[in-house]
């Protein structure tokens, strides 16, 4: 039996499973959580990945592996192949200044030409123009930028602050086109957009395409690895066509493409897919979370929560939530808040704000389809993953939300089987 291993490193933990890459069956798994927060020390990364691995048993068998991994976060790496500073994560909307300052410098369409998107506080570039701006003297050390799968992927190899090789540093185009600096139409790094956002140039990773690999320390292939949708939409196996609606921390609406798309409007990221073709994608930072508040609030659980949900009829009485609990990404409202609209003597029960949060979420994530139909991207279904997705209320009421057939797939771990996959690829 050939085996090959796939690892997501996500913002909550890190997954590894072990498969046959004959069969894509896995064999064994295993898991470890990463720390709570907008900022994080990569090297909790790597501990939550060498737990991982030795909870599925070690990847001594192993004959590939690949790295799928939480997009966005600043690596910032000196040169003697140290970590810098924590790295700062998609959802840290600090630097959204940054953001508009690129626009006011470049133009919108300006960026969104060469680039594929217009920054928000969630991209790369966002995030190293704030180091610049606020943290001088680090920005000055940063030889080098990195985002989390290309840095685990680079650790894993047996690189690091031992053996500081910067020009080992390898990615994906998926991962790249998602750091504002990377244009996914050529395939190449703008390096006046770096220079712009840290102030100087610095040492970016190599971009694998899709079927090549690298070699670690004890001669197995290493797959280029993806950003996380790029590799969920490996794992669930999504084609032109498909969109996938994923609801975790985030909520992602993402379809595949084969053509580039752009969107000055910044609505969509024309980010890059794992396969050779292209990801348009919608990001919410508002997903699972507000399932998870409003479960808090009533106190009962997931499952009463979509009982309750489903007890009320559709519109929720009139009750309306905007769930903005933690500012929000698309539309780009970094300072936003929730609001509960709507409530009267009536329409204020228990089962019309389970609804209410129900409908909210997919009314956000439903913007993002909306937006991938008007650059004309072909949407024939939708495909639901995510932890949101084991929500019987989510499953019944997106349909009458996205107004096209939603199917379900059995609950997995797609971003890990992903990787898996495209281990199994380069083999």
């Amino acid at each position: 039996m050939t085996l090959v291993m796939g690892v997501d490193s996500s913002t909550q933990s890190c997954k590894v499973v072990v498969v046959d890459a004959a069969t894509g069956d896995i064999v064994r798994e295993g898991r470890a959580r990463h720390p709570e927060g907008t900022s994080v020390d990569p090297e909790a990364w790597w501990a939550a990945l060498q737990e991982a691995i030795a909870a599925a048993g070690g990847m001594d068998d192993v004959d590939a592996w690949a790295i799928g991994g939480q997009q966005h976060g600043m690596v910032a790496l000196d040169a003697q192949g140290r970590v810098i500073r924590d790295a700062l994560l998609w959802n840290d909307t600090r630097s959204a200044g940054a953001a508009a300052d690129l626009i006011a410098e470049f133009g919108a369409e300006q960026l969104a030409r060469r680039t594929g998107l217009v920054p928000v506080a969630s991209f790369t570039i966002t995030k190293l123009r704030w180091l610049r701006d606020h943290e001088p003297e680090n920005a000055a050390r940063v030889a080098a930028v990195a985002l989390p799968h290309d840095w685990l992927t680079w650790r894993l190899r047996g690189f690091g602050p031992d053996t500081p090789r910067l020009d080992e540093l390898v990615t994906d185009r998926s991962d790249a086109s998602g750091t504002g600096y990377w244009n996914p139409a050529d395939d190449g790094y703008d390096r006046e957009l770096l220079t712009a956002a840290l102030g100087r140039d610095a040492v970016l990773p190599r971009v694998l395409g899709p079927r090549e690999h690298v070699l670690d320390a004890d001669g197995r292939r290493v797959g280029a690895g993806a950003g996380d949708n790029a590799a969920a939409a490996l794992g669930v196996g999504a084609h032109a066509g498909d969109v996938v609606v994923s609801i975790g921390t985030s909520g992602t609406v993402f379809a595949v493409s084969e053509r580039p798309v752009r969107d000055e409007t910044g609505t969509v990221a024309g980010f890059a897919d794992a396969g050779g073709a292209f990801l348009p994608i919608v990001v919410t930072l508002n997903a699972a979370r507000v399932l998870d508040a409003v479960s808090g609030l009533l106190g009962v659980d997931h499952a009463e929560l979509s009982r309750l949900a489903l007890a009320a009829r559709p519109g929720a009485g009139g009750l309306t939530l905007v769930p903005y609990f933690e500012g929000e990404r698309t539309p780009n409202l970094p300072d936003a808040t929730a609001s509960l609209t709507g409530m009267t003597l009536a329409s204020t029960t228990r089962e019309n704000l389970a609804r209410a949060a129900v409908e909210g979420m997919l009314r956000g994530l439903a913007a993002g389809l909306d937006a991938l139909r008007g650059l004309g991207v072909p949407i024939g279904r939708a495909l639901l993953i995510g932890g949101g997705a084991q929500s019987e209320a989510v499953r019944r009421i997106a349909p009458e939300v996205f107004g096209v057939p939603v199917e379900a797939p059995a609950p997995g771990e797609y971003v890990a089987l992903g990787a898996a996959r495209q281990a199994a690829s380069v083999l």
